[in-house]
């Protein structure tokens, strides 16, 4: 498959760079505060899609502009064609071109390319976690003096919820955090270990799907059952080093909702 994947995401990451070096305000529309949306997007996900339905024509596919189109294979593909499309306006680096596959309930393989930062994350099932075509390591042991995580802060959840989120990191676990505005390279930052994990607090599926199966084959374990959660669902979770999900767990637990 990734004879297929790397330069497709190598074509949509040169297309969208095209795009951040010629950014000019009339390229840009809003939906609504903090969220803004780009010529880029749109035309990186028409891209992506069309490419994908001609060489999987019976999967189904995901994307945050186009939503769902349905397939008959029982996989979609979920795709996120800029994430952190608020630092990509701003003229930051910080963002990638994110293409997953989800089949049986589970997310199995995964590509980000962040052309601005030179960085393709690939890996899955049947396939080695690579890091610009060069094996990564399993995550490293947990240093709880020296624990960090990446932090997602959506605004699906509310505000009071994410500063007691960010609250319980520093004063109650003792752990520091960093937020980047963009999923994909602080999961790519917990594969290359500068931190521990990531709390998502708002994200979506395309935001995280092609670095999930990744991570895990890193060692990460996590406190999302994807089995039972929608893939349009806003997403609150932890991912990481053991120790370090079981650090933030309380986070979790505290808004799950009671199974009968």
């Amino acid at each position: 498959m990734f004879d297929i994947l790397t330069p497709l995401a190598h074509e949509a990451g040169d297309l969208a760079l095209t795009h951040f070096r010629q950014l000019a305000d009339t390229a840009i529309s809003k939906k609504g505060p903090l969220d803004l949306v780009t010529v880029a997007d749109r035309a990186v996900e028409a891209l992506i899609t069309d490419r994908l339905h001609a060489a999987f024509p019976e999967d189904g596919i995901l994307g945050e502009e186009d939503g769902l189109t349905p397939g008959i294979s029982g996989r979609i593909w979920v795709v996120d064609p800029i994430d952190g499309t608020f630092n990509f306006v701003r003229g930051g680096r910080q963002w990638a071109v994110s293409i997953g596959l989800w089949q049986d309930g589970q997310p199995v393989l995964g590509i980000i390319y962040a052309p601005a930062l030179g960085l393709t994350l690939t890996g899955g099932a049947g396939h080695a976690p690579l890091l610009n075509g060069a094996p990564l390591p399993p995550l490293s042991p947990y240093l709880p003096d020296r624990a960090a995580v990446g932090v997602g802060l959506g605004r699906a959840i509310p505000a009071s919820e994410r500063i007691e989120m960010l609250r319980f990191l520093t004063e109650d676990a003792g752990i520091m955090f960093r937020c980047c505005n963009a999923s994909t390279i602080s999961l790519i930052e917990v594969a290359l270990g500068e931190v521990d994990g990531h709390v998502g607090y708002g994200e979506s599926a395309w935001d995280v799907m092609a670095a999930w199966p990744v991570l895990v084959a890193l060692g990460a374990v996590s406190t999302l059952d994807w089995a039972s959660t929608p893939l349009t669902e806003k997403l609150r979770f932890v991912i990481g080093k053991p120790e370090l999900v079981d650090a933030c767990r309380p986070l979790i637990s505290k808004h799950a909702v009671p199974t009968h």
